[in-house]
């Protein structure tokens, strides 16, 4: 059997993760579900301490944006866990909810924290909820308007906050439309290396890559990566070049 990869550490220990039920089972039958989940992340931040700087509750799938405190694996377990046992019971069903592999990606700068922020709090309207962000009432999105309007949260919001002082600056960027994609719940397609690189090479010049400066290289790479979801190992070999270039890119 194959080892899993290891994951990556992030170095301002923040997170974007993604947790899916099953099968693409519902997760969530009723409200009542979302509350008792929220009450068991709400327990878990309490009982770690970590920050969480945004969540949406999905049917079939929960973003969070996490600073972690301790080894994010741990934090989620007791999510997990707790939340399982309870809709296992009142639902009377056995067996796993969650996919056992929690997804994630790192959140290296402030910008792209905000660019994740605005993604999670989009979902509903991508999935055609809700027509707006706003309105959706299993997002952390409220949460910062509460906040806004001098009212406590459970949500650590002073770091975004700090970045739009008014609430209509707020508003403006998550509201903003855009095609950026953060984990994105869909099947991965897979591709043979000549197919792969016939596409790439309708975007971009392939063979310019080396010479390109290592900031647009690592962009460009990155965006590969997580649009295509094709391992690191064979984008480098489409690309031609080094697993540990790629790999450097995508942190």
């Amino acid at each position: 059997m194959m080892a899993r990869m290891a994951r990556i550490r992030s170095k301002t220990g923040i997170y974007h993760i993604m947790l899916r039920g099953i099968d693409k089972r519902k997760i969530f039958i009723d409200d009542e579900d979302r509350t008792k989940f929220i009450e068991k992340l709400i327990k878990a931040k309490e009982t770690a301490g970590f920050r969480l700087y945004g969540y949406c509750l999905m049917d079939n799938h929960v973003h969070l944006l996490i600073g972690e405190s301790e080894e994010i694996g741990i934090s989620i377990k007791r999510i997990t866990v707790g939340y399982v046992q309870w809709h296992n019971t009142k639902h009377e069903r056995t067996g796993h909810l969650f996919q056992n592999r929690y997804m994630s990606e790192v959140v290296e700068t402030e910008g792209y924290l905000m660019n994740v922020l605005r993604y999670i709090h989009q979902n509903p309207v991508k999935a055609k909820m809700m027509e707006l962000a706003k309105d959706y009432p299993w997002s952390s999105y409220h949460q910062y308007l509460s906040t806004y309007k001098g009212q406590g949260s459970f949500i650590d919001t002073q770091l975004i906050q700090s970045y739009f002082l008014k609430q209509e600056d707020f508003e403006e960027y998550m509201n903003a439309e855009t095609r950026e994609e953060f984990l994105e719940y869909k099947p991965v397609t897979k591709y043979k290396d000549e197919v792969l690189k016939s596409i790439l090479e309708k975007e971009i010049k392939i063979k310019a890559l080396a010479e390109m400066p290592i900031e647009e290289r690592n962009r460009i790479i990155r965006d590969i990566y997580l649009r295509t979801g094709v391992s690191m190992r064979q984008l480098a070999r489409v690309l031609g070049i080094g697993k540990t270039i790629v790999e450097k890119a995508v942190k």
